[in-house]
């Protein structure tokens, strides 16, 4: 199975790589760490291709450049900066839809069409009930807008498997934004072996990992 994971050098993506590749996946890790994303790939043994998720172009010559197609896709990149809206920074909201929306809006024109017929591909969203919270307007409303995104592009490429995932909170440098993370935040290779194991079986709109 070739695999490709966005957001490679992440908590839940670094974690993700390393159960696929555990599970005897053949795999291509994208990330702006270039540093950690060549280490990692050392560490699997996988193919590195770094890319700024802002730049569709980058996101465009990183499909262009795979050594071959895709059968499961998983983007777990992201980012939070959270802050009174009152005092929203621009920098802030551009860096949270660009890793939130806007990189996986590319990844989803330029990739679904590169996977293989049957294909898979894994978002990492957010159960809004969690980031319904002071200071979280651009984070909600970035994975609000990505989970819609996924309902059209279901409608649009029905020969795929397109899965948001939707985890508790989860102890990643995320929250290194925030302060920590809350108690009882599950672990990111929690997340990783759900997507593992979901993958085994029949695509479901919605992976719901419970802690």
């Amino acid at each position: 199975m070739n695999v490709l994971i966005v957001g490679a050098t992440g908590g839940i993506g670094a974690a993700t790589a390393r159960a696929f590749a555990q599970a005897g996946a053949s795999l291509t890790l994208s990330g702006r760490d270039e540093a950690r994303l060549s280490a990692l790939a050392g560490e699997l043994g996988a193919h590195a291709k770094g890319a700024d998720l802002g730049y569709e172009s980058h996101v465009r010559a990183l499909f262009e450049g795979l050594p071959a197609p895709v059968d499961t896709l998983v983007y777990a990149a992201g980012a939070a900066h959270p802050e009174p809206l009152a005092g929203a920074d621009p920098a802030q909201v551009r860096a949270v839809w660009n890793a939130n929306y806007f990189g996986a809006l590319w990844v989803l024109k330029h990739g679904l069409g590169r996977l293989h017929p049957g294909g898979r591909v894994y978002l990492l969203g957010a159960r809004p009930e969690l980031v319904t919270a002071r200071g979280f307007t651009q984070y909600a409303a970035s994975k609000a807008a990505l989970a819609r995104a996924a309902d059209i592009a279901r409608l649009e490429h029905r020969g795929l498997g397109l899965t948001l995932v939707l985890p508790p909170a989860v102890d990643t440098g995320l929250w290194a934004q925030v302060g920590r993370a809350p108690k009882g935040a599950l672990a990111p290779e929690a997340v990783a072996q759900a997507i593992v194991a979901d993958r085994a079986g029949p695509a479901q709109a919605e992976l719901r990992v419970e802690g």
